[in-house]
């Protein structure tokens, strides 16, 4: 019996199967993903998916449910509670790197509508957000939050994207550092001529 059976018998079968999914996801692309492949690579029947996922959508928002939630401890591991311009440049790079580290995974959490059936991704997709928002709340007391915040996660996501399809030099972690904080300080600076003193 193998490794993922056993596991499934120990009442395991959907972390065995996100597992499966994420490393398909990522040696292949989202065209990898499919509930027989997942199966076969978790060492479990064609039938077991159905257990936990009625059909490829459902195993798609599992597993961008999990991006998210991988990308909200990123962000935080950044730092817990941005609160200046420069704490929010740093938890901008951090969410660009984790865009060229994870790009199937990154892809594939922004690439179709949150599923708004599926618990998990759109309490993960809502953390992402509310930290986004709770740094603009801190850093800019007087301005309109969910405005800026929007604006924000905009430039942010921009900045990934640019740099996941080449449009933007990736070569090294640096350059790419380099790149994303000085569009964010660039942007603030220019509606707060202040905000590079804070």
């Amino acid at each position: 019996m193998s490794t993922a059976k056993a596991t499934y018998h120990h009442g395991d079968l959907r972390a065995a199967l996100l597992r499966a999914a994420k490393e398909l996801l990522e040696e292949g692309g989202e065209t990898a993903l499919s509930l027989r492949a997942v199966a076969r690579r978790a060492g479990v029947s064609p039938a077991a998916p159905y257990r936990h996922y009625a059909d490829r959508e459902a195993l798609v928002s599992a597993v961008a449910a999990v991006g998210y939630q991988e990308l909200a401890g990123r962000l935080a591991a950044v730092h817990p509670a941005p609160a200046t311009a420069e704490q929010l440049a740093g938890v901008a790079v951090a969410y660009v790197r984790f865009a060229l580290e994870r790009p199937a995974l990154f892809r594939i959490m922004f690439g179709e509508p949150c599923d708004r059936d599926n618990d998990e991704r759109v309490v993960a997709t809502a953390a992402v957000s509310l930290y986004v928002r709770g740094i603009v709340e801190r850093a800019f007391p007087q301005a309109d939050a969910d405005a800026l915040a929007t604006a924000v996660w905009a430039l942010v996501h921009g900045l990934a994207f640019l740099h996941l399809d080449g449009k933007l030099d990736a070569s090294s972690p640096e350059v790419v550092a380099d790149r994303v904080a000085s569009a964010i300080q660039a942007v603030l600076a220019a509606t707060d001529p202040g905000v590079r003193g804070r």
